[in-house]
Parts: structure tokens; sequence; C-alpha cells
């Protein structure tokens, strides 16, 4: 029994001893269980952007808006007086609805012609589709039993009677890109997406890392001296079995019935950015350190939240600003938002140009990082080697 305990204890001193091991195991549930509180602390979805188009510009229509912005849950973005380009800037805005007010509302509610009040929804993102289409449904509801009961109060008619005789105005919501709320449509290029990076990261995790434990890094310098190409021959293999994946998605997305036939030359050239950029992350940390094991790690403490900060499943305006900083220096986040447009909205390249930037951006910084960071790691060993013994 007392070597048993001493056993124990040894196993104590040795997790305490190894610094990745204790960071991991005390730290990532600390900053996982911060991270994740803070993402859905809110609680509830609040000011998600709607588009209001407002063709009667009457009194009545103005109250209908008016009653939108009084509702926490909506905020109109934009308000147009007529339906051109309302695709484009529903994109634009990322609205979660667009309210169609026709002309004449104001004059046919009045005199007893039902005009319809439309709502387009936008169920690219079930989550908030179904928080704003019922919010909108309460507020043109709550609008209709006001008309209702004064306009029949004027005329005689008991409250209770009221009620059940007379409807103001029509209202018709309309399903628009996801129509039939697939949860699959939604969710499984986000999750794909998420596990391509994951791979790529991990792969890239060990790639100097290796060369670091192996011993191998300084016959690999002689070999190759120039830092660019050192990086190059790392990232292009990933990058060319990428494309196999991306092959092997594309079956999927055949066999599952996926919408994925429009866009799909620029869906495939972005894809090309987004692995690129995740390349450039993963090179970057396993420059920086020298170990497989700890490089694996730290990348998979960065890599396993990105998911839900990307906001795909929750929205990013709902988030702390801090938060959303974050989220912003991950590619899936960036990729993501172009899925969403490209695949499910049916949008155009040119309304996923800030994505891509952004892609461009962090692929960018961490390439240029890892540049230095090896050209000056290698200079070092050539330096010791040269250096007499």
């Amino acid at each position: 029994m007392k070597n048993f305990f001493g056993l124990l204890q040894r196993e104590f001193r040795l997790f305490w001893k190894n610094k990745v091991l204790r960071l991991l195991f005390i730290g990532a549930p600390v900053l996982y269980g911060v991270l994740l509180g803070y993402v859905y602390s809110k609680g509830k979805v609040t000011d998600l952007p709607v588009i209001v188009v407002d063709e009667d510009q009457s009194d009545l229509s103005r109250k209908a808006i008016q009653m939108f912005e009084d509702n926490e849950v909506l905020n109109v973005s934009r308000l147009l007086f007529d339906q051109n380009n309302i695709g484009v800037y529903a994109i634009e805005d990322e609205a979660a609805c667009v309210v169609l007010i026709p002309r004449g509302f104001e004059k046919k509610v009045f005199t007893k012609k039902h005009p319809e009040v439309t709502t387009i929804v936008n169920t690219s993102s079930v989550l908030t589709a179904n928080y704003a289409s019922t919010a909108i449904q309460l507020c043109l509801g709550t609008m209709k039993a006001g008309i209702q009961i004064e306009t029949l109060k004027k005329q005689g008619v008991p409250e209770r009677i009221a009620m059940t005789q007379y409807e103001p105005f029509q209202t018709t919501f309309i399903k628009k890109y996801n129509r039939s709320t697939n949860y699959m449509y939604f969710l499984w290029p986000g999750v794909l997406a998420t596990v391509l990076q994951q791979v790529l990261l991990l792969g890239l995790a060990l790639s100097f890392a290796a060369e670091y434990e192996n011993g191998t890094f300084r016959v690999l310098l002689q070999r190759c001296p120039s830092t660019l190409k050192l990086i190059l021959v790392k990232v292009l293999p990933y990058l060319l079995m990428s494309i196999g994946i991306w092959g092997l998605y594309m079956l999927f997305a055949w066999w599952f019935r996926m919408p994925l036939k429009e866009n799909m030359v620029s869906l495939t050239l972005i894809t090309g950015i987004f692995t690129a950029s995740v390349s450039f992350i993963g090179i970057l940390f396993s420059v920086l350190i020298p170990s497989q094991l700890k490089a694996t790690e730290v990348l998979m403490v960065v890599a396993t939240p990105s998911f839900i900060l990307s906001g795909f499943t929750w929205p990013l305006s709902q988030m702390p600003v801090w938060v959303q900083a974050i989220a912003n220096c991950i590619p899936l986040t960036h990729y993501l938002k172009v899925l969403r447009v490209l695949i499910v909205e049916n949008g155009s390249v040119s309304q996923t140009t800030g994505p891509i930037w952004a892609m461009v951006l962090i692929g960018g910084v961490c390439g240029i990082g890892a540049f230095i960071a090896l050209s000056i790691k290698g200079r070092k060993v050539m330096e010791a080697e040269e250096r007499p013994a």
C-alpha cells in the first residue's frame, strides 16, 4: 500500500512539472467556461437587423415601424420605400427578415379591403429566423388588435364581439433560402468546414515541430536554405490534400442533395484561400513551439471553440466585443459567412469580399510571422553549427 501511494505521489509530481499538461487540464476548463459563458451571457437574442420596405409612407405604416423599433428583439437596420435591390441589402445587413408594407396600406385598412403585410424570413439561420419572425408577428398582431378594437368601438360594437368580427389587414410570412428550415442545410456545411480546419491545424502543428524533435531541422536547412521555400514545402502538400478533402465533400453534397450547384467555382477558390489562411496559422505555431505534443495541444485549445465563436449558430452580434475580436482572428468565422451567403442565400461573390479579405489578412500576418520566426531560428541553428567546438 505504501508503494501504491508513493506511485500516486509520483504521478501528481509529474503532472505538476508538465507545464503544458497543467495548463490544459486546469486552464482549459476555466478558459472555456469563461469564454462560452460570455458567448451565451445574454441568454436571448436582441436587436436583430430587419429591413422594412414602406411603400405606403402613411401614419399607420410609420406606427408599425415604430412598434418594430420598440421591440427589443428587432432593430430596423434599413428603411426603404421600394423593393429595388432588397435581396442585396438583406445580405449586406445580414437581415433576419424583410417586412413589405404595400402601397395604399392605410387607406385599405380603413375601407376594410384587408391589405396584406408580407414578411420574408431569412431561414439561412434557423435561430435568428425564429426569433425575428415571432417578434414581428407579435408587433403586427398587437397593432391589428388595436385597430380592430378602436374601429369597432367607434361603431358601437362591444369589445367582446369586436375581436371576432373584423380583421383590418392580413399578415403573410414567406420563408426564403432554406425554405424547409432543413437543419442539415444550415448546420452541415459549417461542421465540415470546422473539421477541415481541425485536420489542417493538427497536421501542420507537427510540420516543423517534428523536425526539431527528430533532429532533422539542420539537415533540412542544408538541403533548402531558403526560408520561403521551406514554408512552401511544408504548406503545399496540405493544400493539395485539401483539394482531395474538398472533392470528398462535394461527393457528400451530391449524395445528400445539398444545394451546392450555384457558385461552385467561386466557392472552391475561396476554400483555397481559407485553407491557406489556416495552414499559415499552423505553420506559425509549429515554428514557435519546438514540441509536437505542445504545438498540437496549443492549436487544439485555439481551434476547439472556433465553431461556437464563429457566429454560425449563435449570432456574433450578441457576444461581447472582446469575444467578437477573438472570433474575427479565426479564419473559420469569415469562411462560414461566405458559406452562408454563397450556399444558403445564393448571393454573389461581390457580397463576400469582406470575409475574403479578412482571411487573406489573417493568412498574410501569420505567414509573415512564420517567415520571420523561421529565419531567426534557422540562422541560430546554422551559426551554432559554424561555431567552433
